[in-house]
Parts: structure tokens; sequence; C-alpha cells
């Protein structure tokens, strides 16, 4: 597995299990790890044995998000059929997708800082998988889904989920305060074949697992979902679809929420008010 990161300070980054090095030492003319996207996607990627610097270790860095900044912003809602349940909800018959604006995105490390009480007493905290586009693409084939993707990352989404009950046309309002996604610190490259279906996605709270599930029990895998959309508009480098949640928890001041994607990473943030 390759990863795409940054440092705090914006310096981009390509990593390995050996570390992490500057991305111009392994690509000279690629100046953003936005550059370096098609690249994943097309694996055409450099390694870091190929670098001209020494790799260092990932604990010995200091990591912003991995993106300057992310194009659009989609979330799957319903799509693990037990969460579907949960909620007394009907399945969906497509992908039943919403958006995010860019302000309710926060760093890797957050902090999730809810609204005032006033506006929301119950927000709630979903691990997911974030698939990361890597090519412009329009009417991609599901077999054809992997040409055009970087790379995964774990993410943290959140939701008023007292403004959603109040009524289902507030779910974009519900969905959009500040800080309510906290995407991973590195992007996960893949270098060849990996069972998605056999991984699993976890939503913990305070180091107490909340929800877990497989992939292979989405609704709408991940290629699906990007052949689906793509089918209605130009996909770019940096969208991202967070593929929906095995479910959710409550989360309150000084929780520390973490979202685990099996063999793709994890994210962890405290919550604040």
């Amino acid at each position: 597995m390759k990863y795409l990161a940054r440092t705090a300070t914006g310096n981009p980054l390509l990593g390995d299990e050996t570390g992490y090095v500057p991305l111009g030492a392994v690509e000279p003319d690629l100046e953003t790890v936005r550059d370096a996207l098609p690249r994943a996607a097309a694996g055409t990627l450099g390694s870091v044995a190929s670098a001209t610097a020494d790799p260092v270790p990932a604990a010995d860095l200091s990591f912003g998000a991995p993106l300057a900044s992310f194009g659009k912003l989609w979330g799957i809602g319903l799509n693990y059929a037990e969460h579907a349940g949960d909620l007394d909800e009907e399945r969906p018959t497509e992908p039943a997708s919403f958006m995010k604006p860019s302000s309710a995105l926060t760093g890797p490390d957050g902090p999730i800082r809810l609204p005032p009480r006033s506006q929301s007493e119950r927000v709630t905290a979903e691990a997911e998988l974030t698939v990361v586009m890597g090519r412009t693409c329009r009417g991609v084939d599901e077999g054809e889904v992997s040409d055009v993707i970087a790379g995964f990352l774990p993410v943290i989404d959140m939701t008023a989920e007292d403004v959603l009950q109040q009524n289902p046309r507030f779910l974009t309002r519900a969905k959009s305060y500040d800080t309510f996604l906290v995407p991973g610190a590195a992007i996960a490259v893949l270098e060849g074949p990996l069972d998605l279906d056999g991984l699993s996605v976890r939503t913990e709270v305070n180091g107490e697992v909340r929800a877990e599930n497989e992939i292979r029990n989405m609704l709408f895998p991940p290629a699906e979902i990007v052949s689906f959309h793509a089918d209605a508009m130009t996909l770019e480098p940096g969208d991202l679809f967070s593929t929906g949640t095995p479910g959710a928890a409550p989360i309150a001041p000084g929780d520390e929420v973490r979202a685990v994607v099996e063999s793709i990473g994890s994210v962890t943030a405290p919550v604040t008010r």
C-alpha cells in the first residue's frame, strides 16, 4: 500500500510501511498531492524505495489534511441494510446521496465541535470508507471504476440527528455544521487487487465499538456508487464519496471518536462544544 499525505505545513508526501518521503523526491514534476491523484489512479505513481530521500516514520511527522482542498463532498445514506433497519427506514433502491459543503471539513485530528444546544442536542458520529477520485471522468462502467479512483480514506461523518428527525428535508443542514467531516491523514493508494468486500468498517467512541459491519453488506458497493454518479455529472480529482456507515453513535463533549477501516486506516478526533 502507498499513501499520499501532507505535513501540517502543507508539504506533499508519499509513504509506505517504511515511512514517508517528500513527494518531489519520487515525482520531481509533481508539486501537490492533487497533482499525484491521476497517477495514483493509473497505477503509475512512483515508490518510496526509489526516492532520493530517506523515509521518515509516520510517528515523527505531524499531518494535515491530505489535500489542500477537496472537490465535491458526497455522502451516501442508509447504505447498510442493518443501519437502515435501526432507523426504521426502507431500503433505498438507488444510492441515497447528499452533498456537504467544504466548510464541514476539519483536520485529521479534529476537533469535532458540536453546535450550540439551541440548534442541536443530539449529534451522532459515523465511521465511513471514503473513495477519493483520481481522474476526470463521465459515464464510467462499474468494471472501469478502479481506473479513475486514486484511493481511499477513513472518515468520521456527523449528523445532527434531532434536526434530521424534525423533517427529512433538513438532511443537508443536519449534515453540514462546521467540523462535521473528519478525513483521515493519508489517502491509501492500492498497488494491487484488494478484496474490499471482506474489510470491516468500525465506529468507536471512547475505545468502545459502537457499530461494525463489512463492506460486503453495503447495499451499493463503492464501484456502483461512483458509476451511478458519473452518469449524472463529471467527476474530478479530489471529489469524495463517503460510502455510508454501519451505524451511528451519539457523542458529547469530552468523547473521543475513532473511525477504523480495515487495511485502509483510521482517524481519531476529540469532541468539544
